[in-house]
């Protein structure tokens, strides 16, 4: 065997780590990765095309797809027939045992944007996912506060959220070669829990992130197949849902269904990573494609409408699940601050139940009761909305690409907000946390890919702020330094975050995610 171990092997890695999963990784590494690597050169071909004057598109090389009427998805797997509620959240032994036992449908076990990559998060995560489905796992806090998990019937289906394609997984090499970190995460869950979790009644699940194109998700189905075969699982065992967050994705919608068609479990409209992929996208466009402070974009002015409209619709055309975006607002200690957070995502659930959504998101135990609330108003005792088929959707590439429409300005005090996001927001992340709590806000890598590509979007088209000031790559470091000095801290503690956040800000050169250079930053 070629694979290689480059991260160290602690207590009950082994388990993870067998031979079984190392050689699944070299199959699939060898089969898949020069396509995948192909397929990400063909993502910075399509940026460099935009920046020359080209534009998004329903294609017209798969429209006999979207004009077919006859096919649709695999019918609903068990424990995806209802997901009115779906919670996500990292994979350590306290949130995995709290997002199974709140109350939620389906949990988002996250080793993507709401993890960092630390290799002890990487095999630690897989580990406790283990330990769930064998109802091994429990944890004692330092104050010793004790947490068990519900009986069975009562947990949350577990969805794995592997990391998207443009991350490599640095700690397992093949023919010396990086592999990549979505196959990893993928192949190392399926060996360790896969005909376990069959063996519950229930299969392997996926979450799949930030994919461009249905090139990428034939990608994805390929592993799958190949996967099954390997480990002799019936082919159509697994399931995937994928997440419609960037803006290639959303005019492919329907061609992503079919290529994952026996594999499918629906889409998700993944809000946050969208917004973040329009500025990527047409990041050197000018003010048409210029949004204003990212807490001033609601779902509902036009472009964001016409998006989670066709999700719906595309879906249910297909007999695929279509699940809301998060709500990611954390329960305070302020009551007037609750008060008004609850009433927002009341609304927010609200309009998703209405407009056709399954289900929708939340990142706290304790938003699970009014998501849920919200929807059992309009499903009743129906476990979705399959049926309802919003024949009434319309939606054209103009309605998806009317970024200008969106109201609101650039002000001083949403680009201070950006700053103190992400870089609080990366000083976590360098140390191993990828979701932490912000301004009352549950923030992972979305949040901060949005507001770094905001202010270099914002530097580099010289923004007039409200208060008159230009926004200039000396503006945003002074400002750095400012709400740094507000955190309180000794400044020294965010000087790594400070250096990796105006690398990604601030540059001249756009790097494509903000998460990779910092990976290069951790062991």
């Amino acid at each position: 065997m070629a694979v290689e171990v480059t991260g160290p092997m602690h207590e009950r890695y082994d388990e993870i780590l067998s031979e079984r999963a190392l050689a699944l990784v070299e199959q699939l590494h060898r089969a898949l990765n020069p396509r995948r690597l192909e397929l990400l050169e063909r993502r910075r071909a399509r940026v460099e095309e935009i920046a020359a004057g080209g534009s998004l598109g329903f294609l017209a090389e798969t429209a006999a797809v979207r004009e077919d009427p006859d096919w649709r998805v695999a019918e609903p797997a068990p424990g995806l027939v209802d997901r009115r509620v779906e919670i996500t959240g990292p994979t350590d032994q306290k949130m995995t045992i709290n997002a199974l036992n709140s109350g939620a449908k389906v949990w988002l076990a996250d080793h993507e944007d709401a993890n960092t990559p630390l290799w002890e998060n990487v095999i630690g995560g897989q580990l406790n996912l283990l330990d769930a489905v064998t109802r091994k796992i429990d944890f004692t806090s330092d104050a010793g506060k004790s947490y068990a998990l519900k009986p069975d019937d009562e947990l949350a289906t577990i969805v794995v959220r592997p990391r998207g394609w443009h991350l490599p997984e640095k700690h397992l090499l093949v023919d010396g070669e990086r592999t990549s970190g979505a196959l990893v995460d993928f192949a190392l869950y399926l060996t360790a829990c896969g005909q376990l979790q069959l063996d519950r009644g229930q299969g392997p699940y996926f979450y799949l992130p930030k994919m461009e194109s249905h090139l990428e998700a034939r990608l994805w189905n390929d592993a799958f197949v190949l996967a099954q075969e390997f480990l002799g699982m019936p082919r159509g065992t697994i399931r995937a849902t994928v997440l419609i967050e960037t803006y290639p994705a959303a005019f492919e919608m329907e061609e992503i269904l079919y290529e994952l068609r026996e594999h499918s479990a629906g889409l998700n409209a993944g809000r946050w990573d969208f917004m973040f992929s329009v500025i990527k996208t047409y990041r050197t466009r000018g003010a048409d494609f210029q949004l204003p402070d990212r807490n001033s974009v609601t779902m509902t002015v036009p472009f964001m409408r016409a998006y989670t409209e066709l999700l719906v619709r595309t879906c249910h055309k297909r007999g695929a699940h279509a699940i809301g975006g998060m709500a990611a607002f954390i329960p305070s200690k302020d009551p007037a601050v609750n008060e008004q957070a609850f009433a927002k995502v009341e609304a927010d659930k609200t309009r998703e139940a209405g407009d056709g959504f399954d289900g929708s998101w939340v990142a706290h135990p304790g938003m699970v009761e009014t998501c849920r609330a919200v929807f059992d108003k309009v499903l009743g005792s129906s476990p979705n909305q399959l049926d309802k088929l919003r024949e009434d959707v319309e939606v054209t590439a103009d309605q998806l690409l009317d970024v200008a429409a969106t109201p609101g300005e650039v002000t001083e005090a949403g680009l201070r907000n950006n700053i103190s996001v992400a870089i609080q927001y990366l000083a976590a992340w360098l140390k191993g946390t990828g979701a932490v709590g912000i301004f009352n806000l549950m923030e992972d890598a979305a949040t901060a890919e949005i507001s770094r590509s905001q202010i270099w979007q914002w530097r580099r088209n010289a923004v007039v702020l409200d208060t008159g000031a230009v926004v200039t790559a000396e503006l945003v470091t002074t400002i750095a330094d400012e709400e740094i000095a507000k955190l309180g801290d000794d400044p020294t503690a965010y000087a790594d975050a400070r250096e990796t956040f105006l690398e990604v800000a601030i540059a001249d050169d756009y790097a494509d995610f903000l998460t990779l250079p910092a990976y290069e930053r951790m062991p």
